[in-house]
């Protein structure tokens, strides 16, 4: 298969997400939450957006263009998935495809029927990708290695795949960084960024620096059309759990009724809490990023990623900044 045959069968993939009639929308989204609470429709809904928005023949051509494709030879490459959101494995199956590898799938069984659904179609589209595609139940034979987990299972990764190449993903969160002077729309979109996918993604702002002096709950009106979120059950939990911790160790904290916001210098914040801390300068912030730099999965802000954008990468937005196509025309160069 040539490199533009790949390229047309992602492109006619993103068509066929965007066609999705309401009814499969609905029965996918059902599916999905019946083998994963947090999968809700609005989720899976949210997903494909986000991976249809990058499936264009445009976009598609612009990225590989700058990889020297052609003279890849063939791998079997791992590709260990992790099951935090919907389909949250996607672009390392979109890369090991595109650059002409084979992809031996390891998916977590949170999402492992998104994940096959989604390998259905690139086979109905393409039926050449059917032998370069297979789900197995233990990576093993594999010339390389992607894999995405917890910390724990890293250091468990790193160990069983230290004789091959790989990349191996830990636990990361994202932040924002407001400056006292954003508009209600940025706030709202940043409440985007906080709430999409009930904050389990690492691309979900967890924590909010701002500027001295600045109230921080002037966002709160803002953050109002995402209050849905407390009537999930597990979002929920999650809420009344934290809220009850905060009151008995009288901790101080901020209440919206459906976020939980606490003033600290810890970085990862768990489900249904916002952490929130000042800085002094721009000096002083950047100091504080870069002792956690290893940590943090993108920045939101005025300059860097925009308000809003979080959970919608484009294809080079490489996580963890590791650029994830170089690695693969590079491999037994």
């Amino acid at each position: 298969m040539q490199i533009q045959d790949r390229i047309n069968a992602f492109s006619k993939l993103g068509e066929r997400i965007s066609n999705l009639t309401t009814d499969e929308l609905e029965q996918l989204g059902a599916t999905a939450q019946n083998i994963n609470g947090w999968f809700t429709k609005e989720s899976v809904n949210q997903a494909l957006s986000s991976i249809q928005h990058m499936l264009n023949e445009e976009k598609l051509s612009e990225w590989i263009a700058k990889y020297d494709v052609d003279d890849v030879t063939p791998q079997v490459v791992g590709i260990v998935m992790a099951g935090n959101i919907p389909l949250v494995g996607f672009h390392d199956l979109l890369s090991v495809l595109i650059s002409g590898h084979f992809a031996a799938i390891k998916p977590s069984s949170d999402d492992r029927f998104l994940t096959q659904t989604i390998i259905d179609w690139i086979i109905e589209i393409e039926p050449r990708f059917k032998k370069n595609i297979e789900i197995r139940e233990k990576l093993t034979n594999i010339d390389a290695v992607i894999a995405t987990g917890s910390d724990n299972t890293a250091r468990y990764f790193e160990y069983y795949f230290k004789n091959i190449p790989n990349i191996i993903r830990k636990n990361r969160t994202s932040v924002a960084i407001l400056t006292g002077k954003e508009s209600a729309e940025e706030f709202k979109d940043l409440g985007a960024d906080i709430f999409t996918y009930y904050g389990l993604g690492c691309r979900n702002v967890s924590k909010v620096f701002t500027p001295k002096g600045f109230d921080i709950r002037e966002a709160f009106p803002h953050f109002e059309p995402y209050q849905e979120a407390i009537n999930h059950h597990k979002y929920r939990n999650n809420y009344d759990y934290y809220k009850s911790i905060y009151l008995v160790n009288k901790t101080p904290h901020l209440d919206t009724g459906f976020l939980l916001i606490n003033s600290t210098d810890q970085l990862v914040s768990p489900i249904s809490v916002l952490f929130h801390q000042e800085y002094d300068s721009i000096e002083s912030l950047q100091n504080i990023l870069d002792s956690q730099k290893d940590k943090i999965q993108c920045i939101v802000g005025k300059d860097f990623v925009p308000f809003g954008k979080a959970q919608q990468p484009e294809l080079w937005d490489y996580a963890d900044n590791v650029d994830t196509l170089r690695f693969l025309t590079h491999l037994a160069c």
